[in-house]
């Protein structure tokens, strides 16, 4: 098993976790909303974390996420789908947060938080914890847009044809979005 990358704040949610829930194509039945909440609440949660940085939204993410999903859950026609659709609405959700947060700081009622406390991976080492704790500062500072493209590709490790598809856009979107942070974060990473 390779090792987390830098940026990974929790372990990985891929099929091979070690959550004993199997993230293969499910059969074809209807879930209850206590049987999603109980086997995808810590993957919503994860992402919800990893794209907004701070801890203390993300009870009110996962609230809102399966609020939602008590409309939707009913109108999706395969189980193997519900991750995925979850990660969509956790992604849009946060989004929305994202922006209220930006407007929030222009009108002077949200205060950035210390990363170095909020993001705090285990077993980091000082320099990484810093190095974390100035990603999402910059993070703070790009659009909404290309904050969550950037951050489901290099914290939470989605591949580009995963994040093209839960951030509802094209591949080559995707593409140019993470470009341009990755570039605004190499800017001023290189001039530290």
């Amino acid at each position: 098993m390779t090792p987390p990358p830098l940026l990974a704040l929790y372990a990985s949610d891929t099929a091979s976790s070690d959550d004993g829930v199997s993230h293969a194509p499910e059969r074809a039945a209807a879930v209850s909303l206590d049987e999603a909440v109980r086997r995808y609440s810590a993957y919503v949660a994860t992402i919800a974390f990893r794209l907004l940085g701070r801890q203390d939204e993300v009870d009110d993410v996962v609230q809102e996420v399966f609020l939602g999903a008590l409309k939707g859950l009913s109108a999706l026609r395969d189980d193997g789908a519900l991750r995925s659709w979850l990660a969509t609405v956790t992604v849009r959700t946060a989004r929305r947060r994202l922006r209220q947060r930006r407007w929030y700081s222009f009108v002077g009622l949200d205060d950035a938080p210390d990363y170095r406390e909020t993001v705090a991976a285990p077993g980091a080492s000082p320099e990484e914890l810093a190095t974390l704790a100035r990603v999402y500062e910059l993070l703070d500072t790009l659009p909404v847009d290309e904050r969550v493209a950037w951050a489901l590709r290099h914290i939470h490790g989605d591949g580009l044809e995963a994040v093209a598809e839960t951030c509802g856009c094209s591949l080559a979107t995707v593409k140019r979005r993470i470009q341009a942070a990755q570039s605004a974060i190499e800017r001023v990473m290189v001039d530290d």
